[in-house]
């Protein structure tokens, strides 16, 4: 449209009716008087570019002062949300807050990671020592060496554990009444179960309300005694005691 007005202002045509025979091939919303007015202004002072300057767009607030301040804040407490960080820089939008964490610093935020135990040095010493022990066994032996490991496992087992929400689900029309429950929690009365077993079948299953140190020993006799008859039967030897 630019080149138009250049092209009319060429004839000397003034702005007025540059204007009008706009409106007429492009409507009346095409541009305003005033713009023309403009346009026309800019050719004459020697003007010959027809295309609009690229404009620089609004300047950034976000600076490395601002990110820093950001970094510590994070720094002095790492369980922190955007909104509890904007109550400590009122002066930066939420929106802008969120792009420094997340694009400037690149902060994700991660859950802990649950392990079972927490593990001394000495302790990853030994594991350490044991499987290379194992793995030097198992590629000399084979599967000889495999035949004699017996691996176990325990867990606590409530006498009554209730009926999850999901358990109690059923197949009804829409205009079927629901069911009541009432609300149980798991029993405080519980047993430890103690499972051992090898690479053909279950060699020793134990459950007792409290295992002392004398009944651990009884119970390591009595593994030693069911993998040797096992051994010498060539058949599983499942045996539950019970204290």
């Amino acid at each position: 449209m630019q080149s138009v007005i250049l092209f009319l202002n060429a004839k000397n045509m003034k702005p007025a009716e540059i204007h009008r025979q706009l409106c007429d091939v492009y409507g009346e919303d095409a541009m305003s008087s005033l713009v023309v007015w403009r346009r026309v202004q800019l050719f004459n002072e020697g003007r010959e570019n027809v295309h609009d300057d690229l404009w620089s767009g609004r300047p950034s607030v976000v600076n490395e002062v601002l990110v820093h301040a950001v970094e510590e804040k994070i720094r002095e407490n790492r369980r922190f949300t955007i909104t509890s960080l904007s109550l400590h820089l009122p002066q930066i939008l939420w929106s802008l807050l969120h792009e420094i964490v997340s694009d400037k610093l690149k902060f994700q935020k991660l859950y802990t990671r649950w392990v079972p135990k927490m593990l001394t040095e000495e302790h990853k010493l030994k594991r350490q020592a044991g499987v290379l022990d194992f793995l030097t066994r198992c590629s000399e032996e084979g599967n000889n060496f495999l035949s004699r490991v017996v691996t176990g496992d325990e867990t606590w087992v409530s006498h009554t554990t209730p009926e999850s929400k999901q358990q109690s689900m059923e197949w009804r029309h829409t205009s079927s009444p629901n069911e009541v429950k009432f609300k149980q929690t798991t029993s405080t009365w519980k047993i430890m179960c103690t499972v051992f077993w090898d690479r053909k079948a279950f060699c020793l299953w134990t459950s007792c309300l409290k295992a002392p140190q004398s009944m651990q020993v009884s119970i390591a006799t009595h593994l030693k005694n069911c993998i040797v008859r096992s051994r010498i039967s060539d058949t599983a030897c499942l045996t539950r005691v019970l204290w």
